[in-house]
């Protein structure tokens, strides 16, 4: 019988918590439109896969009042489940309890399943929904907060983590998914700034609202801070579990490979490519044309537009794709798509994932602006990423490859292992039209019909130059290829490439320009 009695308490005990701030909190978090803590971890595991750890830990606080507060798991949920079967460590901040507000307990049960992640090697996904330090607690909210940087930085590399904002995230807390490799963001939800309205109004006078200032459109196309952008917060764990099918549970592994698809037959790749070397059109279409079933996860697909990142595979193994858009500023590189870029390239090298380049663009973007704004500090971003890369790195050179672009785009003097070019392909110094303005300056000024023979003089430049045959003939590229036989040998690199090894020199880490 006492047994039978245990057992009772402990189920009311378990009732109790599982209620969070109570029946009328979670009305208030329904009515904001956001589900609770644990209705969002049941959203993204598998069914029946969730157990929850630390359920009845509680704050320690004394000042304050504190001590007459039950604060129930202390404002936040963390434990284990599985996505397609297999194993991931999770937290959730739990607004209906004190805001989600971040003290000392709360942020050791946060380290605790972050040590737990990093100790079984499986992604850890945290759900960020928090009204920030808890005031009460002082400095030990700050130590918290510094806690849980340092396990970001030391799991950084070593397994996946993925940030999803699903409420407000404002002040210290904003480091810990800036820190992170992947962030999501929800419309008219998610909101992550250093400092609110009310701060900026009184420090700058300016009046802004908290949408305006951090919400999910701003951090998906001006900010850069997300990754994926969603409009409910199903639509968010449906992008989630995805992103899973795509990327390694650890940097000990590969991602999971799945069986073999032929790209969609309206994916035709002879018919992507405008005649007139000088129209744009949608880089996009040609990583369908070639991906397994033109399935394609394009990562911070609203910002820095002018490069397109993503994820898709090729004969069933994932790939990360890097292609210049003609379609967005011509393509050119620039401080926020080289830092884009960048960072993409690290991650797919950090995890094991082959990185396949679609090249055409004329350079880095000129101008005072990005000068002033340290396009070469930024620049230099992408070609540190693919020169530390060793996983294997191919490149297809579609149309322009000019100066620095040609070079900073895994081209063969980064060591890229496969280069590739199509027959429209552009490799040069400078575009052609510059190129002869310079190079027949004195013949064109002299000229009896100066436009005309700079006419002439630019065809003729691009006939001797401005082509794939003389980069090929210098061993700069593997092969001219005919478009129809970019999957194939795509395939066939990533197959030989399988087994690769470089050896690098002994150092503590690089220091890549930050």
């Amino acid at each position: 019988m006492s047994l039978k009695r245990n057992i009772l308490d402990l189920r009311k005990r378990k009732e109790i918590v599982l209620q969070g701030g109570g029946e009328e909190a979670i009305k208030k978090q329904n009515a904001m439109g956001k589900l609770t803590a644990r209705e969002r971890i049941q959203g993204i595991v598998d069914a029946g896969s969730f157990h929850e750890y630390d359920m009845f830990v509680e704050h320690q606080s004394k000042d304050f009042d504190m001590d007459k507060k039950v604060l129930h798991g202390d404002g936040v949920v963390i434990g284990t489940g599985t996505v397609y079967g297999e194993p991931v460590a999770v937290y959730a901040q739990d607004f209906t309890v004190a805001g989600g507000s971040l003290g000392l307990m709360h942020a050791r049960k946060i380290t605790k399943i972050m040590d737990h992640a990093i100790k079984m090697r499986m992604p850890i996904i945290g759900i960020n929904d928090s009204g920030g330090a808890r005031i009460q607690e002082g400095v030990d909210s700050l130590a918290g907060y510094g806690e849980i940087f340092f396990r970001n930085t030391m799991a950084s590399g070593v397994i996946p983590q993925l940030s999803v904002i699903l409420g407000p995230c404002a002040g210290g807390a904003v480091y810990s998914p800036a820190l992170t490799d992947f962030v999501f963001v929800v419309d008219n939800i998610s909101k992550m700034f250093i400092t609110g309205p009310e701060v900026v109004k009184t420090v700058l006078g300016e009046v802004v609202s908290m949408e305006d200032l951090g919400g999910a459109r701003v951090h998906a196309a001006i900010s850069g801070n997300a990754h994926f952008f969603a409009l409910t917060e199903q639509e968010c764990f449906e992008q989630i579990k995805k992103l899973l099918t795509f990327i390694p549970w650890n940097n000990q592994r590969k991602a999971k490979a799945f069986p073999a698809k032929p790209p969609k037959p309206e994916y035709k790749i002879n018919n992507i490519l405008p005649a007139d070397p000088t129209q744009p059109y949608d880089v996009r279409e040609i990583i369908m044309a070639v991906a397994d079933d033109s399935d394609f996860m394009e990562i911070q697909q609203d910002f820095a537009q002018n490069i397109v990142i993503g994820f898709g595979r090729i004969d069933g193994e994932t790939v990360g794709f890097v292609a210049n858009q003609p379609l967005v500023l011509a393509g050119v590189l620039d401080c926020d798509s080289a830092d884009k870029a960048g960072r993409f390239i690290r991650f797919c090298d950090a995890f094991n994932i082959p990185i396949v380049t679609f090249e055409d663009m004329p350079g880095y973007l000129p101008g005072v602006e990005q000068e002033h704004m340290g396009v070469i500090r930024h620049g230099a971003k992408v070609l540190y990423a693919y020169s530390e890369a060793t996983v294997p790195k191919i490149t297809v050179i579609l149309r322009k490859a000019y100066g620095g672009g040609y070079i900073a785009m895994n081209s063969r003097h980064l060591k890229a292992d496969f280069m590739f070019a199509w027959p429209t392909a552009e490799i040069a110094v400078m575009g052609p039209e510059g190129a002869a303005n310079i190079i027949f300056k004195k013949e064109i000024k002299e000229s009896a019909n100066p436009e005309e023979t700079r006419k002439q003089k630019v065809i003729e430049y691009r006939e001797k130059f401005a082509n794939p045959y003389v980069a090929a003939s210098k061993g700069y590229i593997d092969s001219v290829i005919e478009p129809e036989e970019t999957r194939m040998l795509l395939k066939h690199s990533i197959e030989v490439s399988s087994n690769k090894t470089v050896i690098v020199p002994q150092k503590k880490h690089g220091i890549p320009p930050f």
